[in-house]
């Protein structure tokens, strides 16, 4: 079965009062066109202009990322920023507290309202929120360990780059692609290789690069890395420029990229690498959007983010923004394979 494709994220920079008006309209046409139900496009609205409000009000650098939830059904607004921390985040969460003289309803509606609401922070370095919106319905399994940003290069409407994950037998599997170049005709590549893996993301991994090499022929081709998540193992599968490591223990391991080619032009005969897994170990595989200098010595706060948290914070913290941006962040799940 064909599954359907992920949109870019939206970016909102906040960086005036103005731009939390735009946030909401934009969480709310979000999740209308993620049809869902009721009264969630306007509680969609109010999660955004109430984080934005936050980021306005309180942040450095702040910025909104909008987009549909990376596994299962829903939206999420995730709220980033550079600084300054919460010193009493606790306190910040509760209704009545505020530091600037307002209601202080803002992060304690959010958490009434958000069906899973995330948060970190840390003093002197910036707060990272997630506020997941689902509608009424079984959740899907690990879909809380599972974070992506995919951002277009500044001054283009589409990205070049891809990515999305699937639940498949015993776990999850990942794809993010990076079309060469940007624009028009990468977006083209990259779509049409997002489109190949939808339709068979269980199959073997060599199978699934192959299948999308074919369906490249007649673009300019693409990067593409393929991770397999099982609980205790992973299965790598990649050509060309994917950045793929694994963060446990408050370290980076592995550290892998994919085979010299490009895929729907050339590819080698391909070839699989097992990676042992700790136990809630989390998976990064990111486009050269993303500068791969943040692996070098990362903060003990950056490796105990959750993974939507990962994501948001490598996308705003680290991201080239003369070319496309895509990175997807996920947890070990925790069934057996």
């Amino acid at each position: 079965m064909t599954h359907p494709l992920p949109p870019p994220t939206a970016h909102i920079q906040i960086d005036h009062f103005s731009a939390v008006h735009l946030a909401a309209q934009t969480a709310r046409s979000l999740a209308q066109q993620c049809s869902l139900p009721g009264a969630l496009p306007e509680q969609a609205a109010v999660i955004a202009a109430e984080l934005g409000s936050n980021l306005a009000k309180h942040a450095t650098n702040g910025a909104l990322f909008l987009q549909p939830l990376p596994l299962g059904d829903g939206v999420e607004i995730l709220a980033v920023d550079r600084g300054p921390g919460m010193s009493e985040l606790q306190r910040c969460l509760t209704d009545g507290y505020s530091t600037t003289s307002t209601l202080g309803i803002g992060l304690g509606a959010v958490s009434r309202i958000a069906t899973h609401f995330t948060i970190r922070t840390e003093t002197g370095t910036g707060t990272f929120a997630c506020a997941r919106l689902c509608p009424p319905g079984p959740e899907t399994p690990d879909s809380q360990g599972v974070g992506a940003v995919c951002l277009p290069a500044d001054g283009e409407e589409t990205s070049g780059d891809a990515c999305a994950i699937f639940d498949t037998p015993g776990g999850h599997t990942a794809i993010v692609i990076d079309g060469l170049g940007h624009g028009h005709p990468a977006a083209e590549a990259a779509q049409r290789a997002l489109r190949s893996f939808s339709s068979m993301p269980d199959h073997p991994l060599p199978e699934i690069l192959h299948n999308i090499h074919r369906a490249l022929r007649r673009t300019r081709g693409a990067a593409v890395g393929l991770l397999r998540l099982h609980a205790g193992q992973a299965e790598y599968c990649g050509v060309g420029n994917i950045r793929t490591l694994t963060l446990a223990s408050q370290q980076v391991h592995h550290r892998l990229t994919g085979q010299p080619g490009i895929v729907g032009l050339n590819i080698p005969t391909l070839q699989v690498r097992d990676i042992p897994l700790e136990p809630g170990a989390t998976a990064v595989l990111h486009t050269d959007g993303i500068d791969h200098r943040w692996a070098q010595a990362p903060s003990p706060f950056l490796l105990r983010l959750p993974a939507p948290l990962l994501a948001g914070a490598l996308a705003h913290g680290n991201r080239l923004t003369r070319d496309d941006a895509t990175v997807l962040a996920a947890t070990t799940p925790q069934r057996l394979p």
